[in-house]
């Protein structure tokens, strides 16, 4: 069985650590391209969450279906307006299949990585690819491994902090390419700390998972802005085209 990661109070706290990622310069060019790519067509959202990308995109007028395993992070999309707009399918993206076809497919923040194995993120991409049209596109955004910045001896790397926050990832399988993210979280009430287990992917390990489910690599940029992709870039946006 798998473990839900975003149940109970990591549901109801989510949007508060959103950061960055929740803000109009990140959300407005992330929601500009999936429109743009999804066109007139329907977008299927694979771990919806609480819906920070399915509600502007739906609101910009495309049809979002989504899935996602957590019933908690659910039910704070439910609570927004709009979100009981968004159809969602109850289950794990590896294996759960939404109705209908779809122009789109997109699995954003890192997400992927919360597939711990290489089998089941191949399964990923082998479920995104069987709601495609033809033609369809399937998108990831995820970071490139960190992996230049560990000391020698060392399993763990802080890669973010602020007033109130302390993120770091620890490295824990470099064989299973596994590692751990812990998230200390300060306010009134204390201090939170959130794990989230993960496995690491390389572009290129993702490019030969898209191969096998059929998909080709159409376009890879460092960010939402378009901006290109280099050896020094430390996340990517991906996308992969379903073949005829």
């Amino acid at each position: 069985m798998l473990n839900d990661h975003f149940a109970g109070e990591v549901a109801a706290r989510y949007d508060l650590t959103l950061g960055a990622m929740g803000s109009p310069g990140v959300l407005g060019p992330t929601v500009d391209l999936l429109a743009e790519l999804a066109g007139t067509g329907a977008a299927l959202e694979m771990a919806v969450g609480t819906g920070r990308i399915a509600l502007p995109l739906a609101a910009r007028g495309v049809p979002v279906s989504s899935i996602e395993l957590s019933p908690d992070m659910v039910a704070q999309l439910r609570a927004k307006p709009g979100g009981d707009g968004i159809p969602v399918t109850l289950g794990d993206m590896t294996t759960t299949r939404s109705r209908g076809a779809f122009r789109l497919v997109y699995l954003v923040f890192n997400t992927i990585g919360n597939v711990e194995t290489q089998d089941r993120q191949v399964a990923c991409f082998e479920n995104a690819a069987a709601h495609l049209e033809p033609g369809g596109c399937f998108v990831i955004e995820m970071a490139v491994p960190d992996l230049r910045r560990l000391v020698p001896g060392q399993d763990a790397i802080v890669y973010a902090h602020a007033p109130g926050y302390v993120g770091y990832d620890r490295y824990d399988d470099l064989v299973a390419q596994h590692a751990v993210s812990h998230h200390f979280v300060a306010d009134g009430s204390g201090v939170h700390e959130v794990r989230t287990p993960w496995r690491y992917v390389w572009p290129s390990e993702l490019d030969l998972m898209a191969r096998l489910a059929g998909l080709k690599l159409a376009n890879r940029w460092a960010d939402w802005n378009r901006s290109p992709f280099t050896g020094d870039s430390p996340s990517h946006v991906s996308v992969w085209q379903k073949q005829p």
